[in-house]
C-alpha cells in the first residue's frame, strides 16, 4: 500500500522504525509465526480427553422392532435416545509429547526466522540511507568544484580580454566545466536514485517532500576493535539465523523421535453412558410410560480399554524413520553451513572496514596534499604561470581524491555498523567509530 510520505525528513532510527511497522514481506512472516504458535497450542490441546454428546429422536411405523420387550410389534413407536462418550489415548510412544517438543522448536526456529528478516531489513534500510548521504556529499564536493571553474573562467576572459593569456586557456577551462558539470549531472541523477530506492523500501511516496536528515559525520581515529574470531565468538550466541537452524535440528530430532514411535502399541481408554426411552404412538390406546422413569430404567454406562499394537503396515513406519533420520542430517549440514558462512561474512565486514579505513586515512592525506596543490596551481593559473592543462589536471586529482575520500568514510560506516549489528548492537550512527554532529 502507498501511502503520502510525511512532510518532514527522516532520520535513519525513524526509517528503520517505519519499514519494521509497514514492510509487507514482514507481516507476512509474523503471520507465519502466529500459525506456527497456534500448532502448537493444537498439539498441546491434543493430549486431552475427547467428550462428545449424542440425542436422537425417531418415530416408527408398522411392524418394527419393541425397545423395551425386543419383540416385535405392529403398534406405531416414537425412540428417545441420550448419550454421552468420553476416550483418552494413555500411550501411543510418546508422539503426543515428541509433536509438542517439534512444535515448540518449530516455533522458535519461525521467531529467529522473523528477527533475523527485521535484520535484513534494518541493514538494508541503513545501505540506502548512507548511500543518499554519500550522493549528497560527492553532489556537494562536485557542485563547489563547478562554481570555482565558473569563477575561473570569469577571471580567465579578463585575462584573455586584456591580452595577458591565450585564448586557448579559455577553452580548455570551459571544457573542463562541461566535463564537472556532466559529472554533476550523473551525481545529481545517482542522488535521485538512491532516494527512490530508500522511499520504495519504506513504501513511500518519493516526492518533493520525502528527505532524510543529514548528520555531519566525521570517523574517530581509532582502530577497530577486536577481530573477525572475537566479533564471530559473540555473533554465533545470539544470531538469529543460527538460533533458527539450531532449533529446526532440533525440530528435526523430534521428527526422528515421534517416528520411531510408530513402532510402539497403542493403549485407549473409553467410557461411555446413555439411557433411552421408548412409547406407544397410539396414546389413546396406550398410554405412555413416565419420561423420567423411562430415562432411569434404561440407563446404562460402560468403561473399556483397546490395545492395537503394530505387527505389519508396509515398512511404512521403518521408511518414516530413515527419512527423519535424513532430515536431521540435512538440518546438522544446514547449522554447520550457517556458521561458516556467517563467519564470512563477519571476516569479509572485518577486512572491508579495516580497507576502508585505511583508504580513508590515505585518501584524507591525499586530499589534504592535494588542496594545497590545487590552491598553489590556481595562483599560478591566475597569473599565467600555468597553462589551463595543468590547472585542469590538478582541479581533476582534487576531485578524485575527495570523492575516493566519501566513498571510504562512507563504507567504513556501513561495514562497522554491520559488525556492530552482529555484536548485537543496534544500528545507530551515534556509534563508535562515528562522530554524529
Amino acid at each position: 500500500m502507498i501511502v503520502s510520505a510525511q512532510t518532514k525528513e527522516w532520520s535513519l532510527e525513524e526509517c528503520i522504525r517505519y519499514a519494521l511497522q509497514n514492510n509487507i514481506q514482514l507481516k507476512q512472516k509474523e503471520i507465519s509465526t502466529q500459525y506456527q504458535a497456534s500448532t502448537l497450542e493444537l498439539s498441546k490441546l491434543a493430549i486431552l480427553p475427547s467428550l462428545n454428546a449424542s440425542a436422537s429422536h425417531q418415530y416408527s411405523y408398522g411392524r418394527t422392532l419393541d425397545q423395551s420387550s425386543y419383540e416385535y410389534t405392529d403398534n406405531n413407536t416414537g425412540y428417545y435416545s441420550y448419550g454421552a462418550s468420553s476416550g483418552v489415548t494413555l500411550f501411543s510412544g510418546l508422539k503426543n509429547f515428541n509433536t509438542i517438543k517439534k512444535n515448540k522448536y518449530t516455533l522458535l526456529s519461525g521467531e529467529q526466522d522473523l528477527i533475523a528478516l527485521k535484520d535484513d531489513i534494518s541493514l538494508n534500510i541503513a545501505l540506502a540511507y548512507l548511500q543518499i548521504l554519500l550522493d549528497k556529499e560527492l553532489v556537494t564536493s562536485t557542485s563547489a568544484q563547478v562554481e570555482l571553474t565558473n569563477q575561473q573562467i570569469e577571471r580567465t576572459k579578463k585575462l584573455v580580454d586584456a591580452g595577458s593569456v591565450a585564448r586557448g586557456n579559455l577553452l580548455d577551462i570551459e571544457a573542463q566545466a562541461a566535463s564537472e558539470e556532466l559529472l554533476l549531472t550523473n551525481q545529481q541523477n545517482a542522488l535521485s536514485i538512491s532516494y527512490l530506492n530508500l522511499a520504495q523500501m519504506l513504501d513511500i511516496e518519493n516526492d518533493e517532500t520525502f528527505g532524510i536528515v543529514i548528520p555531519e559525520l566525521t570517523i574517530n581515529p581509532v582502530d577497530i576493535e577486536g577481530n573477525a574470531t572475537s566479533v564471530y565468538s559473540v555473533a554465533e550466541k545470539i544470531r538469529p539465523e543460527i538460533l533458527s537452524a539450531e532449533y529446526s535440528l532440533k525440530a528435526s530430532e523430534s521428527d526422528l523421535a515421534i517416528a520411531k514411535g510408530g513402532r510402539s502399541p497403542i493403549l485407549d481408554f473409553r467410557t461411555s453412558l446413555g439411557t433411552w426411552y421408548a412409547f406407544n404412538l397410539n396414546t389413546e390406546l396406550v398410554p405412555r410410560p413416565d419420561f423420567k422413569d423411562a430415562l432411569k430404567n434404561n440407563f446404562s454406562y460402560g468403561i473399556g480399554l483397546s490395545l492395537s499394537i503394530p505387527i505389519f503396515n508396509g515398512w511404512q513406519v521403518n521408511k518414516g524413520i530413515s527419512n527423519a533420520r535424513l532430515a536431521i542430517h540435512y538440518s546438522e549440514y544446514t547449522l554447520e553451513a550457517t556458521r561458516k558462512q556467517l563467519l564470512k561474512n563477519i571476516s569479509q565486514s572485518y577486512a572491508d572496514a579495516e580497507g576502508a579505513l585505511r583508504k580513508y586515512y590515505s585518501s584524507k592525506k591525499a586530499v589534504e596534499a592535494m588542496e594545497e596543490a590545487f590552491r598553489y596551481s590556481e595562483q599560478k593559473f591566475s597569473v599565467g604561470l600555468v597553462n589551463a592543462v595543468d590547472y585542469n589536471q590538478a582541479k581533476t586529482k582534487l576531485l578524485n581524491a575527495q570523492s575516493e575520500m566519501s566513498q571510504a568514510k562512507y563504507e567504513y560506516l556501513f561495514k562497522t555498523k554491520v559488525l556492530d549489528f552482529y555484536k548485537g548492537l543496534p544500528i545507530s550512527l551515534e556509534q563508535t567509530g562515528v562522530i554524529s554532529k
